[in-house]
């Protein structure tokens, strides 16, 4: 299986690709969105500001939308959940608008959001083979979809309620860092994996 991360150009991916590693993956970087798309699973990181991130991947936008919605398997990471989406209150740019709805900024509290959080599983099915309570989040933003039925897990941040993971045909979109939350996490990764595989 071949694995790869699009890279913004932004930000330290050495946990991640570590992280993906494992049962004869091959993981590879590819900061050109096109050729990102000759890939068995893409992942979309979360390193990064959303304006950049998306100016990076507008020239293969529709692209990537259309290879997301033919089936390509995808793990879109924080930022990458939120490119998923139209658009975001963070900076210009458009998303690849596989989820309608848009990026907020985080509600109540202290912002960004820094440290462990839990997960309130709503259907998800990776979290029943791969149990994750809590999770290490580090983000100001959140998605806010048109509609719910996206939405496969919560979390809460100061009493505010948004979505922790999101899921699109074989897209699934984490709005934490599995690669930054331990065991847990990794294995969490990895049994996407396996299940893009089978």
């Amino acid at each position: 299986m071949k694995v790869t991360v699009f890279d913004y150009g932004a930000g330290n991916l050495h946990s991640l690709l570590k992280a993906l590693e494992g049962d004869g993956r091959r993981v590879e970087t590819e900061r050109d969105p096109l050729r990102a798309l000759r890939t068995d699973v893409l992942v979309l990181p979360g390193v990064g500001a959303f304006g950049p991130a998306a100016e990076r991947l507008a020239p293969a936008a529709v692209e990537m939308r259309a290879a997301l919605t033919d089936g390509l398997p995808c793990l879109g990471i924080c930022l990458g959940m939120q490119l998923l989406f139209d658009g975001s209150d963070e900076g210009p740019g458009c998303g690849l608008a596989l989820i309608h709805g848009r990026v907020q900024e985080l509600e109540g509290g202290r912002v960004p959001q820094i440290g462990w959080n839990t997960i309130e599983r709503d259907g998800e099915p990776l979290l029943e083979r791969s149990p994750l309570p809590i999770a290490y989040y580090a983000n100001s933003y959140v998605c806010r979809p048109d509609s719910a039925s996206c939405v496969t897990a919560w979390s809460k941040h100061a009493g505010a309620r948004f979505p922790a993971i999101v899921r699109a045909g074989r897209t699934v979109g984490v709005q934490f860092h599995p690669e930054k939350s331990s065991a847990a996490g990794v294995a969490f990764m990895r049994t996407f994996l396996r299940e893009t595989s089978a």
